[in-house]
């Protein structure tokens, strides 16, 4: 049986910064997953998790500096898949990668993924994937030891084996996101993805080559020592999920563990940085 879901539709005016502070809000009393779009955010979380008063300690909610309207309504995994073949369309990256669902045309790009993300993030269409995809088609993944954090649908840690990544770990705290990934790797006949559902507590004596982190800017400050121990010299950190403004904050937390800022992308005022291991 498939899990029920309450769907929270938040209007969010002005959207940014009470978006992000709002997810970061949301995710420490159990949703689980964010979609956001133009006027603000749509938020999942398990009817088991759910309580009429849920929203009430919500600080952002509260607060006199914006105006946040929401609704809710029950949904199923199978009521989201349908929502999505509805309105997903298919995108390319840089004329070199193709995103697309089974049922789109293969454009016949140099690398063509295979997404069905069903509740989990990462289709291509947010910027932080789009320019997550953009850093890794710049990047030697070849024979390199990749970890993809926070992987979603999988879709990042699919296209560093394109390029020739293995062995790769992909992780999700979301059990749709772990599922999600698992029947994604298999749709893209990956074969040196391993998937794990957890957070940064499995990173104990594991190595990378390169990290791949496309999170939220809360979660990244917490863990960015964890992923700094786990990256081998010379190895490339790649950090997304936050605005442009959070370059000062995010950057003085990862200088201290020997990561200087190569380059950066920027979409939208979103932002991904990559960073190298002197």
């Amino acid at each position: 049986m498939d899990n029920i879901y309450i769907e929270y539709n938040f209007t969010v005016s002005p959207k940014e910064p009470a978006t992000e502070i709002l997810i970061a809000e949301l995710g420490n009393i159990g949703f689980e997953s964010f979609v956001e779009n133009e006027n603000g955010v749509t938020a999942y979380i398990q009817k088991s998790e759910w309580t009429q008063t849920i929203l009430e300690e919500i600080f952002v909610i509260n607060s006199d500096e914006f105006s946040i309207e929401y609704n809710q309504k029950e949904v199923e995994q199978t009521n989201w898949n349908a929502e999505w073949e509805k309105n997903f369309s298919p995108i390319q990256v840089d004329d070199l990668v193709s995103i697309r669902a089974p049922f789109h045309e293969n454009p016949n790009l140099k690398y063509d993924i295979v997404i069905e993300p069903k509740m989990s993030f990462g289709t291509g269409h947010h910027e932080t994937t789009h320019m997550m995809v953009q850093h890794l088609l710049k990047l030697d993944l070849e024979n390199k030891k990749v970890l993809d954090m926070g992987c979603g649908t999988g879709i990042l840690a699919i296209f560093a084996e394109m390029k020739g990544a293995k062995p790769l770990d992909a992780i999700d705290i979301d059990n749709w996101c772990y599922e999600n990934s698992i029947e994604n790797v298999a749709r893209n006949n990956c074969s040196n993805i391993a998937v794990y559902e957890g957070d940064s507590a499995l990173l104990v004596n594991k190595k990378y080559d390169v990290i791949i982190a496309n999170i939220n800017r809360n979660i990244l400050l917490m863990d960015i020592k964890v992923y700094a121990n786990c990256l081998n010299d010379k190895g490339v950190l790649l950090l997304s999920g936050f605005y442009q403004e959070d370059i000062p904050v995010i950057d003085a937390e990862v200088s201290q563990y020997n990561l200087k800022l190569d380059t950066f992308i920027e979409r939208n005022n979103w932002v991904a940085l990559k960073y190298n291991k002197l």
